[in-house]
């Protein structure tokens, strides 16, 4: 973080003193102006909801240019990452800065391997739970107990166990995640092998069963892969933030980590993909597309094309495309390109990507439109979905606790308010309320 030699200055049109801010430049992105001191200054806050121009930390770990679709893990092209590098290669890289060698990759695997069961006594929180509970539910609640299990690893200022700390959420999120599911259809739970690969064993635990052998499929192992690498991290999104928040007041990581899955929850940051096979099902041939899209573009009809468009890609969302790659890729392995909600999807990915109305608001299909897709072929139900993507992101929210712990300018988490209620007044007795 460089301070540029030009600053801002702020100026008041009631004639109090103007004030000079320092100005920081990051590596690349837009510059950012350090208002730290303006509140002791000039007495006056600024209000800025949502947080939209607001840089809460400096980070070395992702960064995302909207406008021109690139996404970068520690510098390198997610177009890269997602062709020459596993799961948890990725997971090394955005833990330390740099990709693992060959030595270092077979020991952080057998590391992360050797710590995928869970301790035996979780198994009685499982049966606390109803049957039809949402496995996002199960999972904030069985994450946030496993600092029940491993006091050994809760000093937030020891760099070491912090380390163990971020392994065994790595290594037990895809046994945690798998449970959830296996509880909510009956079934026994797997416990993870140590002979499969990261993506492979959650598979295995997912839709083995004790009755016959696995197969493992590779071109399905590797789907599932690339999905957990594109949604490893992406920068200061709200479920991240939300694990800042809540580690900038020590809270152990397992807590925090928790608060990032229940707030991933939330249909707004998570649920997309869900969002866009429900639509997709709503739609339900491909005859219905036109009357479909008619309605999508008539502004008073309030009908949304789910899966389209991004709130920081202005332009084609790098991971859409990769996703779009797997998704066919998915489909052709399977035999479900005749398949009629997957016709369906190709269809409207189709019209999508040619029709004028979509392609000059630039609203492509996003990756959450693929990645449904894909999970759906796959044999993950819906109610899943967010908590792939928890599995996926649980590396970024390390990655970003870990350097926010280690950041000496991070301070509690406090954001400020702009008053719009009563003033003081005094309260009346009560018969002369």
């Amino acid at each position: 973080m460089n301070i540029s030699d030009t600053k801002a200055t702020l100026s008041f049109s009631d004639g109090s003193p103007s004030v000079d801010m320092p100005i920081y430049k990051g590596t690349i992105g837009p510059d950012v102006v350090d208002i730290r001191k303006l509140y002791a200054q000039t007495g006056k806050f600024t209000y800025d909801p949502g947080f939209m121009s607001t840089a809460a930390c400096n980070s070395s770990i992702t960064y995302i240019d909207g406008d021109k679709g690139e996404l970068l893990y520690r510098g390198y092209p997610i177009e890269q990452l997602a062709v020459n590098c596993d799961f948890l290669e990725t997971c090394y890289l955005l833990l330390n800065g740099e990709l693992p060698n060959a030595e270092q990759k077979a020991t952080f695997s057998d590391t992360v391997t050797k710590h995928t069961m869970i301790h035996e006594q979780m198994n009685f929180f499982f049966r606390g739970f109803r049957r039809d509970a949402h496995p996002m539910s199960v999972l904030v609640g069985t994450v946030g107990a496993l600092a029940s299990f491993y006091h050994d690893s809760l000093d937030i200022n020891d760099a070491k166990q912090r380390e163990i700390s971020a392994i065994r959420l790595i290594a037990k999120l895809p046994t945690l995640a798998a449970m959830a599911y296996k509880y909510s259809v009956g079934q026994p739970f797997m416990y993870p092998r140590n002979d499969l690969s990261y993506s492979a064993n959650f598979m295995y635990m997912m839709f083995g069963n004790p009755c016959e052998e696995y197969k493992v499929n590779d071109v399905l192992v590797r789907a599932l892969d690339r999905i957990l690498i594109l949604h490893a991290d992406h920068e200061q999104n709200a479920s991240t933030s939300t694990v800042r928040l809540a580690g900038s007041s020590g809270a152990n990581p397992f807590a925090c980590i928790a608060a990032g899955i229940a707030c991933l929850w939330g249909p707004a940051h998570g649920g997309a993909n869900e969002a866009a096979l429900t639509m997709l099902k709503e739609i339900g041939s491909v005859e219905n597309i036109p009357a479909f899209i008619e309605k999508v573009k008539d502004k008073n009809s309030g009908v949304k094309l789910m899966g389209f468009g991004h709130r920081v890609y202005k332009n084609f969302d790098p991971r859409a495309k990769l996703m779009r790659e797997t998704c066919h890729e998915v489909l052709e392995e399977l035999g479900l390109q005749d398949d009629p909600l997957f016709k369906l999807a190709m269809e409207l990915e189709k019209i999508a990507l040619n029709d004028e109305y979509f392609v000059s608001r630039k609203l492509y299909p996003n990756v959450d439109f693929y990645s449904g897709i894909v999970q759906s072929a796959l044999g993950i139900p819906t109610s899943m979905f967010t908590g792939i993507f928890a599995m996926a992101r649980t590396i970024g929210w390390i990655a970003q606790w870990n350097e926010m712990i280690a950041d000496p300018e991070q301070k509690i988490g406090r954001p400020r308010q702009l008053f719009i209620g009563s003033p003081v007044r005094d309260v009346p007795a009560i018969d002369k309320r």
